[in-house]
């Protein structure tokens, strides 16, 4: 099923703010992760900083059943691409190669995890300094923002 209705929320980002990441969840009322991945009906995405967190997108699909058919992951797949994160209830194997392909870390977490307490353990860990996949997609935003910067400098020609 593709995508049915997706919110964006278009806020100035701040070009000399501190990295954030942008992390999704699969939930169906907007405060819990409580979907699986391949069947899930909504994404909400957030920005997450080490003092403020925004709700960047929230993306609805239609109704999916764990039917083994892989298509239906596309759009998913776009939609989570420049994430750092996605946090369901399940994912499977070869979903999870997929997402780290595009360097996203699957997260499983327990039914009914609160986002709000997973968002602030998110920015407690960016405060304390990030390990782990934190640190990785964190460096791997620095090594981003270096390369654009250094074609920046090399100026453009018409």
């Amino acid at each position: 099923m593709s995508m049915q209705r997706q919110l964006r929320v278009l806020a100035g980002v701040d070009v000399g703010a501190e990295p954030g990441l942008l992390i999704a969840f699969a939930t169906s009322d907007l405060k819990h992760v409580d979907q699986h991945f391949g069947s899930a009906e909504r994404f909400a995405i957030y920005r997450v900083e080490a003092e403020r967190v925004t709700l960047s997108q929230v993306a609805e699909f239609g109704r999916l059943d764990h039917d083994g058919n892989e298509n239906h992951l596309l759009e998913k797949f776009v939609l989570l691409d420049g994430c750092s994160a996605v946090y369901c209830q399940a994912v499977g194997p070869s979903a999870v190669r997929q997402l780290l392909g595009l360097g996203v870390q699957p997260m499983k977490v327990p039914e009914m995890s609160s986002i709000s307490a997973l968002l602030g353990g998110l920015q407690h860990e960016l405060r304390q300094g990030a390990h782990g996949w934190i640190g990785r997609a964190l460096a791997r935003q620095r090594r981003d923002k270096k390369r654009f910067d250094a074609m920046e400098s090399e100026g453009w020609e018409d």
